[in-house]
Protein backbone atom coordinates (compact mmCIF):
# COMPACT_ATOMS: atom_id res chain seq x y z
CA UNK A 1 0.00 0.00 0.00
CA UNK A 2 3.06 2.28 -0.17
CA UNK A 3 2.99 2.93 -3.71
CA UNK A 4 0.36 3.10 -5.92
CA UNK A 5 -0.20 3.96 -9.89
CA UNK A 6 -2.75 6.10 -10.96
CA UNK A 7 -4.49 8.65 -13.49
CA UNK A 8 -4.12 12.41 -13.15
CA UNK A 9 -7.58 14.37 -13.57
CA UNK A 10 -6.75 17.77 -12.61
CA UNK A 11 -4.18 19.88 -12.12
CA UNK A 12 -3.43 23.33 -9.82
CA UNK A 13 -0.16 24.83 -10.24
CA UNK A 14 -1.43 28.44 -8.76
CA UNK A 15 0.31 27.75 -5.60
CA UNK A 16 4.02 27.44 -4.37
CA UNK A 17 3.94 23.68 -5.13
CA UNK A 18 2.04 21.98 -8.03
CA UNK A 19 -1.51 19.98 -6.28
CA UNK A 20 -2.95 17.26 -8.55
CA UNK A 21 -6.16 15.22 -8.04
CA UNK A 22 -5.17 11.42 -8.88
CA UNK A 23 -8.15 8.36 -9.77
CA UNK A 24 -6.05 5.52 -8.10
CA UNK A 25 -8.23 2.87 -8.63
CA UNK A 26 -11.90 2.57 -9.66
CA UNK A 27 -13.09 3.65 -5.99
CA UNK A 28 -9.89 5.74 -4.96
CA UNK A 29 -9.41 9.40 -5.87
CA UNK A 30 -6.46 11.11 -4.28
CA UNK A 31 -7.33 14.92 -4.19
CA UNK A 32 -4.96 18.04 -3.69
CA UNK A 33 -2.05 15.64 -3.93
CA UNK A 34 1.68 17.37 -3.63
CA UNK A 35 3.87 16.93 -6.65
CA UNK A 36 7.29 18.09 -5.90
CA UNK A 37 9.01 19.09 -8.60
CA UNK A 38 12.86 19.27 -9.74
CA UNK A 39 14.45 22.91 -8.71
CA UNK A 40 14.69 24.02 -12.13
CA UNK A 41 12.41 22.06 -13.98
CA UNK A 42 8.55 22.27 -13.54
CA UNK A 43 5.57 21.21 -16.42
CA UNK A 44 1.87 20.59 -16.01
CA UNK A 45 1.71 17.36 -17.42
CA UNK A 46 -1.94 17.19 -19.12
CA UNK A 47 -4.96 15.25 -17.76
CA UNK A 48 -5.21 11.61 -18.10
CA UNK A 49 -1.21 11.13 -17.70
CA UNK A 50 0.09 7.92 -15.56
CA UNK A 51 0.99 9.03 -12.01
CA UNK A 52 3.46 7.27 -9.90
CA UNK A 53 2.14 8.03 -5.67
CA UNK A 54 4.01 6.91 -2.53
CA UNK A 55 2.02 7.08 0.42
CA UNK A 56 4.31 8.58 3.32
CA UNK A 57 4.63 6.28 6.12
CA UNK A 58 1.99 3.65 4.79
CA UNK A 59 -0.31 6.26 5.26
CA UNK A 60 -3.44 6.58 1.62
CA UNK A 61 -4.16 9.45 3.08
CA UNK A 62 -0.58 11.46 2.53
CA UNK A 63 -0.35 10.51 -0.72
CA UNK A 64 2.06 12.09 -2.98
CA UNK A 65 2.62 12.08 -6.64
CA UNK A 66 6.65 11.23 -7.23
CA UNK A 67 6.50 10.62 -11.13
CA UNK A 68 3.89 11.35 -14.07
CA UNK A 69 4.11 10.10 -17.40
CA UNK A 70 2.17 11.70 -20.63
CA UNK A 71 1.99 8.21 -23.24
CA UNK A 72 0.44 10.25 -26.32
CA UNK A 73 3.78 12.66 -26.03
CA UNK A 74 6.62 10.97 -24.90
CA UNK A 75 9.35 10.77 -26.99
CA UNK A 76 10.64 7.61 -28.26
CA UNK A 77 13.70 5.81 -29.63
CA UNK A 78 16.42 7.68 -27.62
CA UNK A 79 19.82 6.81 -27.82
CA UNK A 80 21.75 5.99 -24.08
CA UNK A 81 22.60 9.51 -22.91
CA UNK A 82 20.50 11.84 -24.84
CA UNK A 83 18.06 13.91 -23.29
CA UNK A 84 14.62 15.59 -24.77
CA UNK A 85 12.57 18.47 -23.00
CA UNK A 86 9.47 18.61 -24.91
CA UNK A 87 5.54 19.96 -24.51
CA UNK A 88 2.76 17.98 -25.26
CA UNK A 89 2.27 19.99 -28.71
CA UNK A 90 5.54 18.53 -29.86
CA UNK A 91 8.33 21.61 -28.92
CA UNK A 92 11.44 20.22 -27.62
CA UNK A 93 14.90 20.73 -26.73
CA UNK A 94 17.03 17.56 -27.99
CA UNK A 95 20.57 17.04 -26.49
CA UNK A 96 21.73 14.35 -29.18
CA UNK A 97 24.32 11.74 -28.51
CA UNK A 98 26.19 12.49 -31.81
CA UNK A 99 24.36 15.30 -33.51
CA UNK A 100 24.43 18.13 -30.97
CA UNK A 101 21.65 20.24 -29.86
CA UNK A 102 17.99 20.64 -31.86
CA UNK A 103 15.29 22.72 -31.42
CA UNK A 104 11.92 22.21 -32.90
CA UNK A 105 10.11 25.30 -32.25
CA UNK A 106 6.63 23.67 -34.37
CA UNK A 107 6.56 26.71 -36.27
CA UNK A 108 6.02 28.97 -33.06
CA UNK A 109 7.84 32.07 -32.11
CA UNK A 110 10.96 31.79 -30.29
CA UNK A 111 11.35 34.72 -28.08
CA UNK A 112 14.61 35.94 -25.41
CA UNK A 113 13.62 38.23 -22.94
CA UNK A 114 15.67 40.78 -21.47
CA UNK A 115 19.09 40.01 -22.30
CA UNK A 116 21.75 42.10 -21.20
CA UNK A 117 24.35 40.54 -24.00
CA UNK A 118 23.72 37.44 -26.27
CA UNK A 119 27.40 35.92 -27.48
CA UNK A 120 27.84 33.16 -29.81
CA UNK A 121 31.23 31.51 -29.85
CA UNK A 122 31.22 29.55 -32.69
CA UNK A 123 34.21 26.71 -34.29
CA UNK A 124 32.34 26.84 -37.40
CA UNK A 125 29.69 29.00 -39.65
CA UNK A 126 26.44 30.64 -38.44
CA UNK A 127 23.80 30.33 -41.39
CA UNK A 128 20.39 31.68 -41.27
CA UNK A 129 18.00 30.87 -43.29
CA UNK A 130 14.93 33.40 -43.12
CA UNK A 131 12.29 33.21 -46.17
CA UNK A 132 10.35 36.42 -44.74
CA UNK A 133 13.72 38.32 -44.28
CA UNK A 134 15.41 39.29 -41.14
CA UNK A 135 14.92 43.04 -39.67
CA UNK A 136 17.23 44.69 -37.37
CA UNK A 137 16.49 46.94 -35.41
CA UNK A 138 19.82 48.41 -33.67
CA UNK A 139 21.08 51.95 -34.45
CA UNK A 140 24.32 50.66 -35.72
CA UNK A 141 25.68 47.36 -37.13
CA UNK A 142 29.54 46.34 -37.20
CA UNK A 143 31.84 43.73 -38.60
CA UNK A 144 35.24 43.09 -38.14
CA UNK A 145 35.41 41.63 -41.60
CA UNK A 146 33.98 42.41 -45.47
CA UNK A 147 30.45 42.58 -45.84
CA UNK A 148 29.13 40.71 -49.57
CA UNK A 149 25.65 40.92 -50.57
CA UNK A 150 24.27 38.62 -53.11
CA UNK A 151 26.93 36.36 -52.95
CA UNK A 152 26.11 33.52 -54.84
CA UNK A 153 26.08 35.87 -58.04
CA UNK A 154 28.46 38.43 -57.00
CA UNK A 155 32.27 38.39 -55.83
CA UNK A 156 32.25 41.89 -54.91
CA UNK A 157 32.76 42.75 -51.14
CA UNK A 158 31.83 46.56 -49.38
CA UNK A 159 35.48 46.56 -49.08
CA UNK A 160 36.05 46.40 -52.94
CA UNK A 161 32.64 48.06 -54.07
CA UNK A 162 34.69 51.17 -51.69
CA UNK A 163 38.27 50.79 -53.44
CA UNK A 164 36.27 51.01 -57.28
CA UNK A 165 33.99 53.75 -56.25
CA UNK A 166 37.30 55.66 -54.07
CA UNK A 167 39.58 55.66 -57.49
CA UNK A 168 37.21 55.42 -59.98
CA UNK A 169 37.16 58.91 -62.89
CA UNK A 170 33.97 59.51 -65.02
CA UNK A 171 34.06 61.05 -68.48
CA UNK A 172 32.90 64.78 -68.52
CA UNK A 173 30.52 65.21 -70.84
CA UNK A 174 29.87 68.99 -73.44
CA UNK A 175 33.31 70.54 -72.01
CA UNK A 176 34.36 73.41 -73.24
CA UNK A 177 37.44 73.85 -75.36
CA UNK A 178 40.62 75.39 -73.69
CA UNK A 179 41.96 74.50 -69.76
CA UNK A 180 39.03 72.15 -69.01
CA UNK A 181 39.39 68.60 -67.58
CA UNK A 182 37.78 65.50 -69.59
CA UNK A 183 37.58 63.59 -66.57
CA UNK A 184 36.37 64.07 -63.10
CA UNK A 185 38.57 64.25 -60.27
CA UNK A 186 38.23 61.10 -57.48
CA UNK A 187 35.92 62.08 -54.78
CA UNK A 188 37.49 64.31 -51.64
CA UNK A 189 35.55 62.47 -49.57
CA UNK A 190 36.89 58.61 -49.56
CA UNK A 191 33.60 56.16 -49.43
Amino acid sequence: MMVGRGVVTAVDDSGPVQLMQVRASGLEVADRRVRPQEFGLTSNPPVGSDAALAAVSGDRSSTMVVGVNHQGSRPRGLLAGETKLYSQDGKYVYLTAEGGIVVEAKGQDVVVNNAKNVTWNLSGKLTIIAPGGIDLKAPLVKSTGDMQDNYESNDRTMKGMREVFNDHLHPVRNVQPGGSTVTSEKPEVPQ
